[in-house]
């Protein structure tokens, strides 16, 4: 009994010195944590619409669809459209061909009305 004392003590103590305030060393140098490129360590980009899983990023259409959830015709609902894209309002836009068009329209109505229409005609995407 008194060995198996004595042995945790010796545990105990050896585990106490291992831990000190200095980074870990390779030789003479200090060990580097290397991270890979795609992270940031200053967070995610305020107005994010929706988080995506771990290793995949979602799509346009994917986060354009996920605004669909949010009432029609709301100032939220336009919110999530432009942080998926920007406004960059022109004076005379055309009609839209498509969905990144629709960023040109100056009024929020015309914007959320072509922003509705190209989500709601994206074929839904299956959940994996």
């Amino acid at each position: 009994m008194r060995m198996i004392l004595a042995v945790a003590a010796v545990l105990c103590s050896t585990t106490a010195f291992a831990q000190t305030d200095k980074p870990p060393m390779v030789g003479d140098k200090p060990l580097v944590q290397v991270q890979p490129k795609g992270t940031k360590a200053a967070g995610t980009k305020a107005g994010a619409v929706t988080p995506a899983p771990k290793g995949k990023p979602q799509s346009i259409a994917a986060r354009l669809q996920a605004c669909l959830e949010i009432d029609d015709g709301t100032k939220d609902r336009l919110s999530c459209y432009d942080a998926v894209i920007a406004p960059q309002p022109k004076p005379k836009p055309a009609k839209a061909k498509g969905y990144a068009d629709c960023r040109f329209f100056k009024e929020e109505d015309e914007r959320l009305a072509c922003f509705n229409g190209f989500a709601e005609s994206i074929p839904k995407l299956p959940k994996t």
